[in-house]
């Protein structure tokens, strides 16, 4: 027995299991450098008249959930079921986004204006902090923020991401990322089709250099667009926390994908997104 499943013996020993057994139907299993032998045993089967059945042996390097589907006319594995490459679903994802993220630049506006003015007043510099992130399909583009840290030389900024106590951050920006409101002004990027309101988080182009030799299918997070939350982030994966973590929940959205999740994960953004304690 194995896994509950009757096993009747080995590939070379199937001339003696046909006849002696009365079978109704077998399922074969080989290992892929076996994959030669499958034509002669698919044969051999169906001549003793046991209906076939072929468990392709793609566990060791298909790690989720592979699927079926017709190539003009050829059956072929896809290795990731990613609900998001349905154009239906794109669409609806799509119109939820330019509809929400206008909302939100509407009902937000007072919080920015003012958040604007707290900035400028406090430390010298631009209100808007742009930088460039790694998104769809592997593109890069620039990501809006409120500028929360003291003005800072291109290469100081790009060497390291923010820790708790970080002396860069203003008192002012201490209270915008504490609270999440230094991502406000990515509704324009939602708006402007480089980013989702729910999706992997966008990582910049250095740390995906370095996650996607470190991280197995850390790579898969760009298959789609990223967002403003994420399943990741409202399960506490955010900021200074387990990168292998994060695409586990990264993966599990793309691959569990619907309009619902993205409502529940939005929904449960205002208790569990805004204020988090690795937002800092």
């Amino acid at each position: 027995m194995y896994k509950g499943v009757k096993v009747l013996g080995r590939i070379e020993n199937l001339l003696y299991i046909l006849p002696e057994n009365k079978l109704d139907e077998i399922a074969v299993t080989l290992a892929l450098e076996d994959y030669n032998r499958l034509e002669r045993i698919v044969d051999l089967c169906e001549k003793s008249g046991v209906h076939t059945k072929f468990i392709p042996d793609y566990n060791s390097f298909v790690p989720s959930r592979p699927y079926t589907e017709d190539l003009m006319g050829l059956p072929v594995i896809n290795i990731r079921y990613v609900p998001l490459t349905n154009t239906l679903n794109w669409i609806a994802k799509r119109a939820v986004d330019v509809v929400g993220s206008l909302f939100g630049l509407i009902l937000s506006s007072p919080i920015m204006l003012l958040a604007a003015i707290l900035i400028k007043v406090s430390s010298p510099g631009p209100i808007i902090f742009k930088q460039e992130r790694v998104g769809l399909h592997n593109k890069p583009f620039y990501m809006y923020k409120f500028r929360t840290m003291e003005l800072q030389k291109p290469s100081q900024e790009k060497k390291a991401w923010t820790v708790k106590d970080d002396p860069r951050v203003t008192k002012v920006g201490k209270i915008l990322r504490k609270t999440s409101m230094d991502e406000l002004p990515q509704f324009f990027n939602i708006l402007a089709g480089e980013m989702s309101l729910v999706g992997p988080r966008p990582e910049r182009p250095l740390f995906v250099e370095k996650f996607k030799e470190e991280v197995p299918r850390y790579m898969v997070k760009h298959q789609v667009r990223p967002g403003l939350t994420g399943w990741a982030q409202i399960n506490g994966y955010r900021g200074d926390t387990s990168i292998r973590k994060r695409i586990e929940y990264d993966i599990f959205y793309i691959e569990n994908w619907t309009m619902g999740l993205d409502f529940k994960i939005m929904f449960l953004t205002i208790f569990k997104g805004f204020i988090n304690k690795n937002a800092y």
